[in-house]
């Protein structure tokens, strides 16, 4: 593992770079992490997934997004364009080293950043979706349930969902949970939606967790894999036993889903 900074047009960007194994590049991949707390959460498991994937062959970037981690900047400055120029920031220094063919490996909100980052890109791009948000309007409704959770039993949950809207609406930024959001951020999170970057065909990994046996998908997901299928990507869709580790209170692993990856990159060869 190699830490080091990019720079940015804003500031820079702090990453890790997994390189392959031996040096038999396989494919580069790109991770992006989730949205706010979620990242902080997640970082045990995307480093053993990298670490695993790199075991394998591949080359893997992971990127502190603008404002997050590591990185430049303050959470409240970041705009959803801006992320997006950061995910083309790591495809560059990702292909002056490599011209193995680029995977995008999203987590929750990092899937809308990843499927929307690569309407720009040029290259054909594989994508792994990693209990991806479909909908970014209802993941923004989720968030600000938790600034509405402190206020649930004061019976005040209306007022404080008006309150956010009507500060966002008149150009205030709103803080949720220890971030303070731009209303720029949140209107593009509001619109963004998991759709194929066009009819460009490539491969696709959709793999969410559950800890029930027996589970399926939901329709949400069902009918937005239909559509990825539709747009030509092939798509290989598995349902894996573990927790929701971005969001457990104790920083939780999930093994099958690192193992179940792995198939998936191994599967495409």
């Amino acid at each position: 593992m190699q830490p080091f900074i990019i720079p940015a047009e804003r500031g820079t960007r702090f990453c890790l770079y997994h390189p392959a194994a031996n040096g038999r590049t396989r494919g580069a991949i790109i991770y992006l992490h989730p949205f706010a707390e979620e990242m902080n959460k997640s970082r045990r498991m995307a480093a053993l997934q990298a670490r695993a994937m790199a075991r394998i062959g591949y080359d893997v970037l992971q990127i502190d997004l603008l404002g997050c981690g590591d990185s430049s900047g303050d959470f409240a400055e970041a705009r959803w364009q801006d992320w997006e120029d950061d995910v083309h920031l790591a495809h560059r220094w990702l292909r002056s080293r490599s011209d193995a063919p680029v995977c995008l490996w999203g987590l929750r909100a990092g899937c809308l950043l990843a499927a929307s980052a690569a309407v720009k890109l040029k290259d054909t791009t594989n994508f792994i979706f990693w209990q991806p948000v479909v909908s970014g309007k209802q993941h923004w409704q989720q968030f600000m349930r938790l600034k509405m959770a402190s206020v649930l039993a004061a019976g005040q949950a209306k007022a404080v969902s008006d309150q956010l809207r009507q500060q966002l609406s008149t150009g205030q930024a709103v803080e949720i949970a220890g971030y303070t959001l731009a209303p720029a951020l949140v209107e593009s999170l509001e619109a963004a939606e998991l759709k194929p970057p066009g009819a460009i065909g490539g491969r696709t990994a959709w793999l969410e967790l559950s800890t029930r046996e027996g589970a399926t998908f939901s329709p949400v997901s069902t009918k937005c894999i239909g559509h990825w299928e539709a747009a030509a990507y092939k798509l290989d869709a598995r349902m894996v036993n573990g927790p929701g580790f971005w969001q457990t209170s104790e920083i939780e692993d999930a093994p099958a889903l690192i193992t179940a990856t792995l198939a998936v990159l191994e599967s495409w060869q």
